[in-house]
C-alpha cells in the first residue's frame, strides 16, 4: 500500500490507460532517496500485469559498462532483434558484444531501441523501468532517453526514477516528477499502519528526522531499543537537523551492518563491491574469506538482502552504499580483487572482460602497468560498442595506472576525446586541464586543440576556440595535421563575428590552393570571385572531409550560389547518415535548412532545423543549438509568429550574449526583426537590425541582414541609415556575381535612388530573380515594394499585378504577414480581396511530421525506412499516414507522387 501519494498513482494510471488505446509517453519520477520512487514502479508494474514489463536498474559498481543497463532491459525480449532492420539489428548486437563489431552510429541504436519496444508492445501496452537512472551507464541511458523522447504511438510507457543530488544523473527532455515528503496525514497512517508502538515522544522525534522520508519513516524506528521506543531514553542517537534523510538511513543501516557476524559482513562487501546480482560469483569470491552461503543467513533475516536461486540484491541501493563506505579501504581493495580472481579464466563476452579488467583497477593503488593495458582494452571496446561516456573513464583510469608520463598524457588525451563525443563538456574541460600537452606529438596535439575549441565552443566562446586552434596552429609549422585546424579556426572566426580575429586566421593560411576558399571567407570581398569554383561538393568523407564541404556549403550560402549550398548540404546529411557520422549531422541540417529557406522552401527548412535541433539537443551541442534556435525564430517570423519568434530569438540571445557568439545573436536579432518588418512597426525593425548589424564586422556575414536593414530604414522614414547598407549590400553582389545577390542589391538601390531611377532598379531586380535560382519569398518582397511604389507613383493599375503577385506567393508560402502587407496596398490601388479567399496549400493541413513522413512516402520508402530516417518507430509513421491520407483526400500511398507533384513546392532534392 502507497500512502500520500494519490495524485502521482492518478497519473500513472492514466499514462497506462494511455497506452492501452495506443498512445506512448515517459515520465522521469525524481527525489531523494527513498522517498518512493521504486513503489511508485512497483505500483505502476503491478497495473501493468505479468509479462507487459521490462525492467532494468543502475547500478553504480557498473556505471562505466557501456550497455550493461540496455541489455538488461531488452533481455526478455531478444528475440524481437531478427524482425528489426539488418542496420538496426547490427546495431544492437554490436553494442552487447554479440557480433564483435562496432557501433558507428548512436541514432542507428536509439532507433532500434525504439522500434525493439515498439515491436514488444505489439500485443498490448508495454511499461518499461528504469531505476535508479542516476548509475545508469551513460551509453544505455542515451539510447533509452533517445527512444523515450521519440515515443508516439506505440503503446509504451517509460518510468525512469532518478536520485536527487548524484552529479551527472539528471534526465533533460522528458516530463519530470518530483516526488517530496509526504504530508502530515501520510505520515500518521504510514506510522500507525507499519510501525509498532512508539511513544509519543519517540514518535514525535521520528516524524521531525524523517521530514515526510517514507525508508526514513520505516528505518529509522528499526535502530531504536525498546527502551528508545518507550521514550525512556533519547529516541534518536542521531544529530538533528544535521545531514539528510537520505544520510540518517545510510547511517541506521551501517548500524545494522555492523551488528552482523564478520563473515556475513564480508560476503555483503563483496556483493556491494561487484552488485551485479550473481549470486554464484559472489560465493565464489567469497571463499578467498572464508566464508559461504550459510553466512548470508543472518543478512536475510535482517531483510538486507534478498536471495533467489542464482541472484543476490540489496533490498535498497542504500544498503549496498553503507556496506561499502563503512568497510575499511584495504578491505574494499581485497573484494574487488577476490572478484577479479573469480572473474579470471570465465568464458563471457566482452562486458564480462570488463568487469574484471575494472575489478582490477579498482584493487591497484599505485601504478600498473599490465592493469593499464587492460583498462585501454575496455576502452576500445567501448568506444566501438559507441560508449564513449564509458570509454572516457576507461582511458582516465588507465592513465592513472601509468608511470609513463608522455603514455598518461595520450591516456588523458584519449579520454578527454572521448568524453566530448559523449557530451561531458565539464569532464572534458578537467581532463585537458591535467594534460601535459608538451609529451604530445603533431597529431596528438592538433586533436587535442580541436577537442579544447570544441569545449569552449559549447561551454565557453567561439573566440577562445579559434586562439586555441591558432596556438596549435602555430606549433604545428606546415604539418600535415595543420589543415583541419586551420579549417575549423576559420568557422569558430566567423561565429565570433570579430573581424579582426578573422584577419588573424587570414594571416595563417599557407598559399596552397586547398586554402583559398578559406582565405577568401576571412580576406576582403574582392577575393571572392576567383575561388568560387571552390565551392563544390566533394566527394570525401569522414571529420575532416565534413569539415570542408561544410566550409564549402557555408561559403556557397554566404554569396547566394543557393543551389550549390543545397547540393552540397543535401550530399552532408546523406553521407552523415551512410557513413554514421553523427558528430556532423546537427552541422549539416543546419546548413540544409538555411539553404531551403533561402530558397523559399520554408516547411523543408523548419524540418532540417527541428531535427538538427533534436540532434543538438541529444548530445548537448549548445553552440549549434543556438544557431539553430535563431533559424527557427526566422521561419517563425514569416508566418507572423510573434510568440514563438520571440521565445526562440530570447533562447538564442541568451546563449549567444553570454558566449559571445555574435553571429548567432545577428541572425537572431535579424528575426525579431523581420517579424517586425513584416507586420509593419519598421521603426522597432530597424532597431533589431541595427544591433544585428553590430554584431558582425566582416560584409560577407552581415549581408543576409542588409535588404532588411534597407527596407526597415527606408519605412522608418531614415533615408541616411540605408546609405551605407545599400552600398555594402551592392559591394557584395559585385563580388559575388550571384543573380539572387545582385536582385537583391538592386531591389535595395530602387528604394534609394531618386525616383526617375527607381522604376529601372526594381524592373532589373525581378529580371535577374528570374535568371537566378528560384527564391520565391524574396521575389515576391520585390513586386510588393515595386507595387507599393507605383502605387505612391498613382499607376493603379500597373501597381495591381505586382500586388496580386505577391500576395498569391505570400499566400502559397504561408506568410500572412507579408500577405496582409500585400492585401492592404492591393485594397489602396481599388481592388477588393477576401481575407478568407486565399488558397489552403495542400501540405499545410498536416502537422510537421505528418508532412515529412508524407513526403518520403511519396519516394516509395517503406514504413521501415522512413522510421530509420526520422528517427521513430515504424508504427509511429503508420499512425502519421493514417491521419494524414483523409486531410490530403486520398485512401492509399500510391496516389502521393502525383498529389506532391500538383503543390506549388519546386522539385529539389531532399537530406
Amino acid at each position: 500500500m502507497l500512502y500520500g501519494r494519490g495524485i502521482e498513482q492518478d497519473q500513472i494510471r492514466r499514462m497506462l490507460t494511455r497506452a492501452g488505446d495506443g498512445a506512448s509517453c515517459a515520465l522521469v519520477l525524481h527525489g531523494e532517496a527513498g522517498i518512493g520512487k521504486t513503489a511508485l514502479m512497483e505500483y505502476a508494474a503491478g497495473l501493468a500485469g505479468p509479462g507487459r514489463v521490462l525492467r532494468t536498474v543502475g547500478i553504480e559498481s557498473e556505471t562505466e559498462l557501456a550497455f550493461g543497463g540496455l541489455h538488461q532491459l531488452l533481455w526478455p525480449v531478444t528475440d524481437q532483434l531478427d524482425r528489426l532492420p539488418a542496420p538496426q539489428a547490427a546495431a544492437l548486437n554490436a553494442a552487447f558484444g554479440v557480433s564483435g563489431e562496432s557501433v558507428r552510429d548512436r541514432f542507428s541504436l536509439g532507433t532500434a531501441v525504439l522500434t525493439t519496444l515498439s515491436q514488444a508492445a505489439g500485443g498490448g501496452p508495454l511499461l518499461c523501468l528504469i531505476d535508479d537512472s542516476q548509475w545508469l551507464d551513460r551509453a544505455s541511458l542515451d539510447a533509452l532517453t533517445f527512444a523515450a523522447r521519440r515515443l508516439h504511438t506505440e503503446g509504451v510507457v517509460m518510468l525512469f526514477a532518478v536520485r536527487d543530488g548524484v552529479p551527472g544523473g539528471q534526465i533533460t527532455g522528458l516530463p519530470q516528477l518530483l516526488l517530496e515528503g509526504l504530508d502530515s496525514a501520510a505520515v500518521n497512517a504510514f506510522l500507525s499502519d507499519r510501525v509498532a508502538t512508539l511513544s509519543p515522544y519517540a514518535r514525535e522525534q521520528i516524524i521531525e528526522q524523517a521530514q515526510g522520508n517514507p525508508l526514513a519513516l520505516l528505518e529509522l524506528p528499526a535502530a531504536l531499543t525498546a527502551e528508545q521506543r518507550a521514550g525512556q531514553l533519547n529516541p534518536v542517537t542521531l544529530p538533528a537537523g544535521l545531514s539528510s534523510p537520505s544520510s540518517r538511513i545510510q547511517e541506521t543501516f551501517q548500524e545494522q551492518i555492523r551488528r552482523l557476524p564478520d563473515a556475513t559482513r564480508a560476503m555483503l562487501l563483496v556483493a556491494a563491491a561487484d552488485d551485479s546480482g550473481d549470486l554464484d560469483l559472489v560465493l565464489r569470491a567469497s571463499t578467498r574469506f572464508g566464508a559461504t552461503l550459510e553466512d548470508l543467513e543472518p543478512a536475510e533475516r535482517a531483510t538486507l538482502v534478498l536471495l533467489t536461486e542464482h541472484t543476490l540484491s540489496f533490498r535498497h541501493p542504500l544498503v549496498r552504499s553503507a556496506t561499502y563506505q563503512d568497510a575499511a579501504l584495504a578491505r574494499r581493495l581485497a573484494a574487488h580483487r577476490a572478484l577479479a580472481d573469480a572473474l579470471d579464466g570465465e568464458p563471457g563476452d566482452a562486458q564480462h572482460a570488463d568487469r574484471r579488467a575494472w575489478h582490477l583497477a579498482a584493487a591497484t593503488t599505485g601504478t600498473d602497468e599490465a592493469v593499464a593495458a587492460e583498462m585501454v582494452g575496455v576502452a576500445q571496446r567501448a568506444g566501438g560498442r559507441q560508449g564513449t561516456a564509458s570509454a572516457s573513464a576507461s582511458y582516465e583510469r588507465a592513465a592513472q595506472l601509468t608511470a609513463d608520463s608522455a603514455g598518461r598524457a595520450r591516456l588523458l588525451a584519449a579520454a578527454a576525446f572521448t568524453s566530448a563525443e559523449a557530451g561531458q563538456f565539464h569532464r572534458t574541460a578537467a581532463l585537458t586541464d591535467r594534460i601535459n600537452a608538451l609529451a604530445l606529438d603533431q597529431g596528438m596535439l592538433a586533436d587535442f586543440a580541436r577537442v579544447r575549441a570544441i569545449v569552449e565552443l559549447d561551454r565557453g566562446s567561439p573566440g577562445q576556440a579559434a586562439r586555441i586552434l591558432l596556438e596549435c596552429a602555430d606549433r604545428l609549422g606546415r604539418s600535415a595535421d595543420l589543415a583541419p585546424v586551420l579549417t575549423e579556426a576559420v568557422q569558430t572566426a566567423q561565429s565570433s563575428g570579430d573581424r579582426r580575429l578573422m584577419a588573424d586566421v587570414a594571416a595563417r593560411l599557407p598559399e596552397s590552393p586547398e586554402y583559398a576558399m578559406a582565405r577568401a571567407m576571412t580576406g576582403p570581398l574582392d577575393a571572392v570571385r576567383d575561388t568560387m569554383r571552390h565551392a563544390q561538393a566533394g566527394d570525401g568523407g569522414g571529420e575532416a572531409g565534413f569539415a570542408e564541404r561544410v566550409l564549402a556549403g557555408t561559403y556557397s550560402q554566404l554569396f547566394a550560389d543557393h543551389r550549390t549550398t543545397l547540393d552540397i548540404a543535401v550530399a552532408c546529411v546523406r553521407d552523415c547518415r551512410a557513413q554514421d557520422v553523427v558528430g556532423w549531422l546537427h552541422t549539416t541540417l543546419h546548413l540544409l535548412a538555411e539553404a531551403h529557406m533561402s530558397l523559399g522552401l520554408h516547411e523543408e527548412a523548419r524540418s532540417a532545423a527541428m531535427e538538427g535541433l533534436a540532434v543538438a539537443q541529444q548530445f548537448g551541442r549548445r553552440h549549434r543549438e543556438t544557431y539553430l534556435h535563431a533559424t527557427l525564430a526566422t521561419l517563425a517570423a514569416l508566418q507572423g509568429g510573434q510568440e514563438q519568434c520571440t521565445d526562440l530569438s530570447t533562447a538564442a540571445l541568451d546563449y549567444a550574449d553570454a558566449h559571445g557568439i555574435d553571429l548567432a545573436a545577428a541572425h537572431a536579432h535579424r528575426a525579431l526583426g523581420l517579424l517586425d518588418l513584416g507586420l509593419g512597426d519598421a521603426a522597432s525593425a530597424l532597431t533589431h537590425l541595427e544591433a544585428a548589424r553590430s554584431r558582425v564586422g566582416h560584409p560577407a556575414l552581415a549581408a543576409f541582414l542588409l535588404p532588411d536593414l534597407v527596407e526597415a530604414a527606408i519605412r522608418a522614414g531614415q533615408r541616411e541609415r540605408a546609405t551605407e547598407p545599400a552600398t555594402l549590400l551592392a559591394q557584395w553582389a559585385q563580388a559575388a556575381r550571384q543573380p539572387a545577390a545582385l536582385a537583391l542589391s538592386h531591389r535595395c538601390q530602387a528604394l534609394t535612388a531618386p525616383d526617375d531611377q527607381a522604376e529601372q532598379h526594381f524592373k532589373d531586380a525581378l529580371r535577374l530573380h528570374d535568371e537566378g535560382t528560384t527564391q520565391p519569398f524574396e521575389r515576391a518582397r520585390t513586386e510588393l515594394l515595386y507595387g507599393e511604389w507605383l502605387r505612391r507613383e498613382r499607376r493603379r493599375t500597373d501597381a495591381r499585378n505586382h500586388l496580386r503577385t505577391a500576395l498569391e506567393t505570400f499566400d502559397r508560402l504561408d506568410a500572412p504577414p507579408w500577405a496582409s502587407r500585400a492585401r492592404t496596398e492591393l485594397q489602396a490601388t481599388g481592388e477588393t480581396t477576401d481575407p478568407d479567399s486565399r488558397p489552403d496549400p495542400l501540405l499545410s493541413r498536416l502537422s510537421p511530421q505528418e508532412r515529412e513522413v508524407i513526403r518520403l512516402a511519396a519516394t516509395g520508402a517503406t514504413n521501415r525506412q522512413i522510421a530509420t530516417q526520422l528517427f521513430l518507430s515504424p508504427r509511429t509513421v503508420g499512425h502519421h499516414l493514417y491521419r494524414a491520407f483523409p486531410k490530403l483526400g486520398i485512401t492509399t500511398r500510391t496516389e502521393l507522387p502525383l498529389l506532391l507533384s500538383q503543390t506549388d513546392h519546386p522539385s529539389l532534392p531532399q537530406g
